[in-house]
């Protein structure tokens, strides 16, 4: 028996004029950007659908993607495709929650809102840094580090790609060892902070206040989880996952493996860009992956899998 999967982007997928097709097509999806316009302050139709340097912050690119994402998912379900599990990278756990029957999705929208101004808020500008390691075995990246003080991986993508994060001259320093031991590429990241790494503990601990205020319900699917790559069937592990995966790897390739080995066959990629698309073609190139990032794609997705 065939499943499904639905997976969301992390950071860095995010383009200009995200779902504005979906905006001007469906009452549902416009209802959604409408409520977090409304429930942000921000205008998120300005945000998502126009030129703009706000969309790169990380405080305002966590709201945008997760109220884009979650439109298209609502109008793909409105089409009678949906999932047998979720998952997400980093800030897309949230849609991968909502989407699993665990958040509703005003909640995830608020969540990573405050989730975004913390991650960009709490290691002062400068002082952390990340980088992508390409083509050397994990084991070896975190052989090659392990020495350095502050540095460790942040994001497992797929075999080949590696992401590090830490203190700036810690990343500066792995960055040229790990060339030196053999990797093809260890490329800077353009970002605004050492994003899951354990300096953002505090950005943690922030975060578990206002997810102590949030209401989750009980899940009608699995998602699987970014900080150990394992199934999660009870809501009640959710809260403490969301307050550790700010400052812990992110296991994608791990829970990609994992749902595999569960019985997903087919992939739906709901957000901008193909990021994820790429990730699993490393990973296991057996499986089927469909992408939703514009209006057109609803109709093909709909009628290989409705």
């Amino acid at each position: 028996m065939s499943k499904i999967a639905f997976i969301y982007p992390g950071q860095g997928a995010q383009k200009a004029g995200m779902g504005a097709d979906f905006y001007e097509n469906s009452e549902l999806a416009a209802k959604i950007y409408e409520e977090a316009t409304e429930n942000l302050g921000l205008d998120m139709k300005a945000l998502c659908f126009e030129e703009n340097e706000k969309l790169d912050l990380t405080e305002y690119t966590q709201a945008a993607m997760v109220t884009t994402c979650l439109a298209m998912t609502r109008v793909l379900e409105a089409e009678n495709v949906k999932p047998d599990v979720t998952a997400g990278l980093s800030l897309g756990e949230y849609c991968a929650i909502a989407a699993a029957g665990g958040m509703e999705d005003m909640d995830a929208i608020r969540l990573v809102r405050k989730r975004g101004i913390l991650m960009q808020n709490t290691v002062p500008a400068g002082e952390g840094a990340m980088c992508a390691v390409m083509a050397m075995d994990a084991d070896k990246i975190e052989e090659v580090i392990a020495p350095i003080e502050g540095v460790s991986v942040a994001n497992y993508n797929c075999p080949g790609q590696i992401v590090i994060t830490g203190v700036t001259k810690g990343v500066e320093e792995a960055a040229g060892k790990l060339k030196e031991a053999g990797a093809k590429r260890a490329i800077m990241l353009n970002v605004s902070g050492p994003f899951h790494s354990a300096m953002l503990k505090a950005a943690g601990e922030e975060l578990e206040k206002e997810l102590e205020k949030t209401k989750l319900h009980a899940l009608s699917i699995p998602y699987y989880t970014n900080v150990n790559g394992k199934k999660v069937e009870n809501i009640e592990e959710t809260k403490a996952l969301l307050k550790e995966q700010v400052s812990s790897p992110v296991r994608w390739m791990q829970s990609m493996e994992e749902m595999i080995k569960d019985g997903v066959d087919t992939f739906v990629e709901i957000g901008p860009g193909r990021t994820l698309a790429g990730f699993l073609r490393k990973i296991n190139r057996d499986v089927t992956v469909y992408n939703v990032a514009t209006w057109e794609d609803i109709e093909k997705v709909k009628e290989a899998l409705a």
